[in-house]
């Protein structure tokens, strides 16, 4: 890396890492969900293999009511219509051990009831969810109330993770970062699979184009469908010590006609209304998951981690700039294809990070090519060029 050792002591030590106690959840299985209304109430049903308890609280602007349960499969339908309050839902694997849900309301409603039915006739275990509609008034003052009243359902633990700076063999350390995750599907585009997939597919393509060399240490946020915030994911980078993190999204846009891939450093100025538009939609990533941004921590802002990160802006400008002159070989690129953005992901102050938008979901060719293995080997083998490339001129460099 390109950091002294004292720079990163002291950047550490001006970090706090959060830790999470866990205990372990049982799972359940999700057969089966559906709506109905009754005037003013809502009802929402999962069919479950076994009484379930959860935790409900809700979340203002947007009008959302979020429930977790213990860690489940879900084998229900996702083309189920909503009706009443709800306006659309979204679920995924929050944390090891917490299986999230997210209703997305048309208007402020509220929690009425919640209780769970035995089996009878064809029907299995059931968990019910009323909720009733309100005024804005009254939401607020139950999304305040939610905070305190809800049962817990605690995060198993996740190994803490303290890489060497280098291997035994003196490998560079790569952690790849699948965009998205969980109930965070990200974008849903025009061949119908979810952005979450496809960053994951291009993720594992890199990381297997990257192992063959045997030059390498390379790490992913995700390996599975599960959700992390946004912070959590530089987080992860530094704790594994990274020299190089890449965070990998696919775009989409009302214009099916735009096609093409671009790579993202970190500015506080957007460089264009387009990357203005990308970073106010990819920094509510953690809103979209049903997190509570309330409690999220601030920026990390000391003097010296600012002129920590200054540097290891231009090392994360070097390699964007190689990136994209590779991956413009043999995948299709934005003809501005290296760009600036205020993406929250891009924050670690010590490790050279770009975010990689690899195409645009909502262009059926663009689509086609990021989800298909041929597609996903190019895009692999382009990074690893640019990887090869950026640490050959860093040896030059003695660093």
């Amino acid at each position: 890396m390109v950091l002294c050792s004292l720079q990163r002591v002291l950047i550490a030590a001006a970090i706090l890492l959060a830790s999470v106690s866990s205990v372990s959840a049982k799972e359940i299985d999700i057969s089966g969900i559906r709506f109905g209304e009754n005037g003013n109430s809502t009802r929402f049903v999962l069919d479950v293999s076994e009484k379930a308890s959860p935790s409900i609280f809700l979340l203002a602007d947007p009008y959302r009511i979020v429930i977790d349960l213990p860690e489940a499969d879900w084998h229900a339908s996702d083309r189920v219509r909503t009706v009443g309050a709800v306006d659309g839902y979204r679920h995924g694997l929050f944390a090891p051990g917490i299986y999230r849900i997210v209703l997305d309301l048309k208007a402020p409603a509220v929690l009425k009831s919640s209780f769970n039915l035995p089996p009878k006739g064809n029907y299995g275990h059931r968990l019910v969810i009323d909720l009733e509609s309100t005024s804005r008034e009254r939401f607020v003052a139950a999304v305040a109330a939610s905070k305190t009243s809800r049962p817990a359902i605690v995060a198993r633990a996740t190994p803490e993770v303290s890489s060497p700076r280098r291997s035994a063999s003196g490998k560079r350390i790569i952690v790849l970062d699948p965009g998205h995750g969980g109930p965070d599907p990200g974008n849903l585009g025009v061949i119908g699979v979810h952005e979450k997939v496809i960053t994951l597919k291009i993720a594992q393509a890199i990381r297997d184009e990257l192992n063959r060399t045997g030059r390498y240490d390379v790490r992913m946020t995700r390996d599975r469908d599960i959700f992390y915030k946004v912070r959590e994911r530089f987080r992860i980078a530094r704790r594994h010590n990274a020299d190089l993190f890449i965070s990998i999204h696919a775009d989409a846009i009302s214009k099916p006609s735009v096609q093409g891939g671009s790579v993202y450093n970190l500015s506080e100025t957007a460089s264009d209304a387009e990357a203005a538009r990308l970073a106010a939609r990819e920094n509510k990533a953690d809103l979209i998951a049903g997190v509570n941004l309330d409690e999220a921590d601030d920026d990390v802002s000391s003097i010296l981690i600012e002129l920590a990160q200054r540097e290891t802006m231009n090392y994360s400008a070097q390699f964007a700039s190689i990136l994209v002159g590779e991956l413009s070989r043999d995948v299709p690129m934005l003809k501005r294809g290296h760009r600036f953005a205020n993406l929250g992901v891009l924050k670690a102050p010590d490790v050279p990070s770009v975010l990689f938008e690899a195409g645009y979901l909502t262009n059926r060719d663009n689509a086609r090519f990021l989800n298909s293995s041929s597609g996903q080997k190019k895009i692999a083998q382009a990074v690893r060029r640019a990887i090869d490339r950026y640490f050959a001129q860093m040896v030059a460099l003695g660093r």
